[in-house]
């Protein structure tokens, strides 16, 4: 073998991953087709990830956490959802305890390019961890024996166990037989930063206006990076504005909520697909990050997911090899695709469904829209269990 566990894509999921094994004596390869330089000084690509505390214990765990600079990990107080052109809001304050102490937030917000120099600056100065770039991937394949990779320059690797993190749109899962289920949304996503005159209180906010959704993420106190998703029939009504205009646009938006707003950043659009495999396994292959499950970023779910996923499959990896046993023996590989699933069909599903509705324009639904918020508001219990996904 070439090397005991075979990584496709070098995001912050594959990387992770691949940092998990620092102290083990597994050889870990990882292949990714973007170049040196672009894992090393990845570009501002305007997401900004929200991460739970739970999320917060794995990066640390990993050393990446204290990777990303201080003063660009940006506190997530609390949440609150608005309706339409309605100011009453369904409000999730931020807990008074987590994990056993106090807490001032419900999580918090680094930059995804952050989290991607974090992931690869640990995975880097791991001895028995080969991140090769610039190099694609042609075919991958396995059977009981071994999985194998061909690369597009005729190269061959063979792993015991192959992982596939290239993204939702996985050619790695679709080769190796492996389905999902794939939701297209029919919505474009545009994000940007802005700086404004009225504090945002570090509140995040999802506001449902009529034909369009706005999404309001705080960074610094005067400084919110701003999610509009739109139909794709309708995008060119966002992607056609200069800065100025967008500003305004934004400023329209929230009737003022923040005062004069200036856009700061480059703006980036994103097509709205979620993605969940059917099963997270095949024969001496996993799916971890995206490539398992790639939601909808309504919940702020997307990489918090796809740290639990490293952290439950690489326990049961260095787990197997504590015992002796085959790293890539199937019921190792059923028994992560259970556990995870567990979690995330149900929250894939039921994100969609939120979606579905809370964009349904029809004038039944909108009022629906409303009472649902408002009695939402008014049940403890059902508040404590959305905060507890929220917080991780």
């Amino acid at each position: 073998m070439d090397c005991d566990i075979l990584i496709i894509g070098g995001g912050p999921a594959g990387l992770a991953f691949a940092r998990y094994f620092k102290d083990s004596n597994l050889r870990v390869v990882v292949l990714e087709k973007s170049p040196l330089e672009t894992l090393q000084n990845p570009p501002y690509d305007g997401r900004e990830i929200a991460l739970t505390h739970r999320s917060r214990e794995i990066m640390q765990n990993l050393g990446m956490w204290q990777r990303v600079p201080e003063n660009e990990i940006y506190r997530l107080r609390d949440a609150k959802v608005f309706n339409g052109t309605s100011d009453y809001t369904l409000h999730f304050p931020q807990p008074s305890k987590a994990r056993g102490g106090a807490t001032d937030r419900l999580g918090n917000l680094i930059s995804n390019h952050n989290i991607r120099r974090a992931a690869y600056e640990e995975a880097a100065q791991c001895d028995n961890v080969e991140i090769r770039c610039g190099v694609g991937v042609k075919l991958a394949e396995s059977n009981q024996q071994e999985a194998k990779v061909t690369l597009e320059n005729g190269e061959v690797l063979t792993a015991r166990l192959l992982i596939c993190a290239d993204s939702r749109l996985s050619q790695t899962r679709r080769q190796l037989g492996i389905s999902a289920d794939m939701h297209d949304f029919g919505r474009t996503v545009f994000v940007f930063r802005t700086r404004h005159e009225i504090s945002n209180q570090h509140t995040a906010c999802e506001c449902f206006f009529y034909g369009r959704t706005l999404a309001l993420l705080p960074l610094e106190e005067h400084m919110t990076n701003c999610v509009i998703t739109i139909t794709n029939t309708k995008a060119h009504e966002i992607s056609d504005l200069n800065p100025e205009m967008l500003a305004k646009e934004a400023e329209k938006m929230l009737n003022g909520r923040l005062g004069k707003m200036e856009v700061v950043s480059s703006v980036h659009s994103y097509p709205l697909i979620g993605v969940h495999a059917k099963r997270f396994y095949g024969v001496r292959c996993a799916l971890i990050g995206d490539a398992a499950v790639g939601m909808h970023p309504v919940t702020a779910h997307g990489y918090n997911l796809g740290l639990e996923s490293i952290d439950i499959l690489a326990k049961l990896i260095l787990k197997a090899v504590a015992q002796g046993k085959d790293i890539g023996n199937e019921d190792l590989l059923e028994m992560y695709s259970f556990k995870h699933q567990l979690h995330t069909r149900p929250l894939y599903h039921g994100t969609n469904a939120m979606v579905t509705f809370f964009t349904t324009d029809a004038a039944p639904v909108r009022l629906l829209r409303d009472a649902t918020l408002r009695i939402s508001n008014h049940l403890p219990p059902l508040k404590a269990l959305i905060s507890h996904q929220l917080t991780g």
